[in-house]
């Protein structure tokens, strides 16, 4: 298959403030905080363990204790990594459930009563607390009301001491209180945090659009002085060129104009200003919904990095042609469309605009067709990043765009990876 790039120097990225408060950041403290205090109530819990250790059958005890224990650890180290953290903390509370519901059967005589609560009572905060990190509000709500009840159920049996349904109820409203306390100050950070997010994206969005309206009107006034300055004297002294010399001086300047207007067309506003890379992603997902044909979305991961607005508006702008390249050349019956955007190494950002079309040698384009050339590989170069073409008559077409421009190949080589479909 054919391939064609744009070459063009890298951009350097601004690098974008961090977030004083933010949703993720509420999720790592609030799990790491629930996981180092579920490892303390644990160590408190330890000498209980020991002294109840002979109420239940030796395997039982091992398996309980390993469960128990064994989960709070995982929380601590998928709370510190960050990763797995959901999967550990749902595997914590389930474990806890289950030892619950095993204790009577797994004492030495269920039948006699015992003067000491099980040892579970002291952790069943903590797994409320992991079940308000695992699951949203409404479901750790439910498991809220579960756990205790269970508990009380087990309190009222004779391994689990035998009490009256009243002390059983008092047990169960305090591990419910205490509960609901850590759900509520969980739930009300993650809201204050999530408030501060859509702030901060609203602020971002609208700075972004005024700055692309400056930069518009930046460009339009440089145009204008360019067009009067240099176009119009052009036009002027062509139209009275009547000798060999006054035809060669019209057409040295229209070459000069033509220069100029490359120059303003590579030139960009001097600020500093950046997109995040999902708030591009999203903004390129959104104008599937405007065509007149489906595209496969194939979305991976781009919540990282930031990109100059400038440079995201050209891979913006050359993706939406893409699209429409592909819904005006590519046929009718039976193509399959697909836009495929996902993150790079060092912050950048890789869209791919992709269908089993017809397909079409670059080199067979007509120079007139400005659509490709200009408005996807030239715009994408000026900005700093790279265009890939893979494409061959009836293979259909790949368009790859590539920001930041990947210096470190020929670009001609670059992978188009496809991200799991979304």
């Amino acid at each position: 298959m054919a391939a064609s790039q744009a070459l063009a120097a890298p951009v350097a990225q601004a690098r974008q403030p961090r977030n004083p408060i933010s949703r993720r950041q509420i999720e790592t403290v609030s799990s790491r905080t629930v996981a180092i205090f579920g490892l303390v109530f644990a160590a408190q819990t330890l000498p209980t363990t020991i002294a109840e250790w002979n109420q239940l059958e030796p395997v039982w005890a091992w398996v309980l204790a390993i469960a128990i224990y064994g989960g709070l650890i995982a929380n601590v180290v998928a709370s510190i990594a960050r990763r797995f953290v959901t999967g550990s903390n749902i595997y914590f509370i389930v474990a806890f459930l289950a030892a619950l519901v095993a204790w009577p059967f797994a004492s030495v005589d269920p039948g006699i009563v015992q003067s000491t609560r099980p040892w579970l009572w002291f952790l069943c905060t903590v797994a409320t607390a992991a079940a308000a990190i695992a699951f949203n509000t409404w479901v750790a709500t439910i498991y809220l009301f579960v756990a205790p009840i269970i508990y009380g159920l087990l309190r009222i049996t004779p391994s689990g001491g035998g009490r009256t349904v009243g002390s059983a109820f008092l047990d169960t409203a305090y591990a419910i209180i205490l509960g609901g306390a850590v759900l509520i100050i969980i739930t009300m950070l993650r809201q204050a945090a999530a408030s501060v997010d859509s702030a901060q994206a609203t602020a971002l969005d609208r700075y972004a659009l005024a700055v692309r309206q400056h930069a518009t009107e930046i460009e339009r006034v440089q145009v204008d002085a360019i067009v009067h300055d240099s176009v119009l004297t052009t036009l002027l002294s062509a139209a009275r060129a009547f000798t060999p010399e006054s035809k060669e001086l019209s057409a040295r300047m229209a070459r000069n104009a033509i220069g100029h207007l490359r120059d303003a067309a590579a030139a960009s506003p001097d600020d500093d200003a950046t997109m995040r890379m999902d708030q591009l992603s999203h903004r390129i997902i959104g104008a599937t919904s405007t065509l007149s044909a489906p595209f496969e979305l194939r979305i991976g991961n781009t919540e990282s990095g930031t990109i100059p607005v400038q440079s995201a508006e050209a891979v913006y702008s050359a993706a939406v042609q893409a699209m429409v390249n592909s819904l005006q050349h590519a046929g009718d019956d039976d193509v399959t469309r697909w836009l495929a955007i996902r993150g790079i190494a060092d912050g950048g950002i890789q869209v791919d605009v992709g269908d089993t079309g017809s397909g079409f040698a670059f080199d067979e384009v007509p120079t007139e067709r400005l659509g490709l050339r200009v408005s996807i590989v030239e715009r994408v170069a000026n900005a700093g990043g790279n265009v890939v073409i893979d494409s061959a008559a009836g293979s259909g077409t790949v368009i790859s765009i590539r920001w930041p421009h990947p210096d470190d190949r020929d670009p001609a080589l670059t992978e188009i990876e496809e991200p799991a479909v979304s």
